[in-house]
Parts: structure tokens; sequence; C-alpha cells
């Protein structure tokens, strides 16, 4: 039952991976980000890694990137389509 769910490294792993990407292609380093972001850069480092991180670093760095509205987005139409669904009953 629970060996086909998503686990949740593995989301953390993907989103590490997605900042990583994102810092590279704004040509940032680790450093750079984490001072724009008012972080340390140990914290970017253990973000791209992976590691556990807080939702409030994780959206400094959407914002940052101008992804923030995407997971509002995502969000709001999951709400939507759970309250359609329930509104069925």
């Amino acid at each position: 039952m629970f060996s086909d769910r998503v686990k949740i490294k593995d989301v953390k792993l993907e989103i590490g991976g997605l900042v990583r990407s994102l810092r590279k292609k704004n040509k940032l380093s680790q450093q750079d980000l984490a001072d724009l972001l008012g972080l340390s850069r140990l914290t970017i480092q253990n973000l791209e890694s992976g590691k556990n991180f807080t939702i409030d670093t994780l959206l400094k760095v959407l914002q940052n990137f101008e992804m923030l509205p995407n997971l509002q987005d995502l969000i709001l139409s999951q709400r939507k389509e759970n309250e359609e669904t329930i509104n069925l009953y």
C-alpha cells in the first residue's frame, strides 16, 4: 500500500535539484543566493542536497525566482477541486 506512494525524501531531492538548476541558470553561487535571501550558505547547500529545510526557506527561494505564483496556483486549483468534490455529496 505505501510502497507505491511518492516518498518525501524523493520530493525533497527533486526540490533541491530544481533550486540548484534555478540558481545556476541565474549564475548565482550558493553564497550569492544565501545573501539575497538573508540565509546562510549552509541552508542553501542543505536545501539543494534534499536535507531538511523549512517551508519559509522554500517560499523565499520560490519568491526570489518568481515561482511563488506557480505554487499558489497549484494550491488554489487543488482546493477548488476538493471543494467541487465535496459539493457533489
